[in-house]
């Protein structure tokens, strides 16, 4: 099995196209054991995955916690509460007493930007971001390759419309870099608020029309309003929001009949995506929840294994 070029994984900037071909490809075979009756394999019996969470998740901590344990690994999983974080030890510090305790992975949600890019530079095991501020989600955009290409096979030339909140959504910067570089032509749409300046220098589209946005579009990705970043300030009203970029049955009739719809999660239902379409056929969002855990434990395995002096740092 081809090994990453990187050590630990901080974004999807940096990954060679190669690099998302072989987690994408571990994650499939992966994807076996949790349809066993005994869902565990041995691949990482005695290592230790600190899963330091630092902002509120539900579905990437508890797919990293089934993602470690179907590997056989320990693991230990911390938030900022009922930790020393809450007594005022800084990040650095916090992170360098559990590298004293031995961990072989360290996987880390922060609100910062960046935070996981400062761990990598002093802590010796890899480190795996699992969302930094409005930066990155690597394995958000990872899950979500390996959904939209179950479904309907290599995204190369595909039409992917990204809707919503782009300017606090660090899963559409992830994904920006991950289709793109796999050759899909990525549409971001939203209020003008919402969109960041020269975001088209990342090699994407641009358009204030959701109808544009949509017209013949493989793929449609809806993000969720992020009320806890300050975006319910971008735009007039929560109703005004969801009848110009809410994503319902009749707007996404202007899409290619085989169309997948996906969102991240947590869903604002009636918002930006209407119960039918969340729930309807051709809804994947479960499909990538599923293709969660599978993802994580390729970049588990793979990063807990790769061979030592191999490719970069980043």
């Amino acid at each position: 099995m081809p090994a990453l070029s990187q050590r630990h994984l901080l974004g999807i900037e940096p990954l060679l196209p190669g690099d998302i071909r072989t987690i994408v490809e571990t994650a499939k075979s992966m994807k076996s054991i949790s349809k066993r009756a005994i869902k565990k394999v041995p691949a990482l019996r005695g290592k230790t995955i600190v899963n330091l969470f630092l902002e509120p998740s539900t579905r990437t901590r508890s797919s990293f916690e089934i993602a470690a344990k179907r590997l056989s690994a320990d693991t230990l999983t911390l938030s900022g509460t009922g930790t020393s974080l809450s007594k005022g030890e800084t990040l650095m510090d916090t992170a360098r007493n559990l590298e004293a305790m031995a961990p072989d992975a360290i996987v880390i949600r922060h609100s910062a930007s960046g935070a996981p890019h400062m761990l990598a530079r002093i802590l010796e095991p890899p480190v795996i971001n699992a969302g930094d501020g409005s930066h990155e989600h690597p394995t958000q955009a990872l899950l979500d390759l390996m959904t939209v290409e179950e479904r309907k096979g290599p995204v190369k030339g595909f039409k992917v419309a990204i809707v919503g909140d782009i300017a606090h959504s660090r899963v559409a910067r992830s994904n920006i870099f991950t289709l793109t570089k796999m050759g899909a032509l990525v549409w971001l749409c939203g209020p003008a608020t919402m969109i960041p300046r020269e975001v088209e220098q990342l090699g994407a589209r641009v358009t204030n029309s959701m109808d544009e946005a949509l017209e013949g579009a493989d793929v449609v990705m809806m993000l969720r309003i992020q009320l806890e970043r300050g975006s319910g300030s971008l735009f007039p009203s929560v109703p005004e929001y969801a009848a110009t970029y809410g994503l319902n049955r009749a707007r996404l009739k202007r899409a290619k009949r085989d169309v997948v719809v996906l969102h991240p999660g947590p869903i604002n239902r009636g918002i930006e995506i209407a119960s039918d379409v969340a729930d309807g056929e051709f809804s994947v969002i479960l499909d990538q929840v599923e293709n969660g855990v599978a993802v994580r434990m390729a970049l588990l395995y793979l990063l807990i294994t790769r061979p030592e002096g191999r490719g970069g740092t980043a």
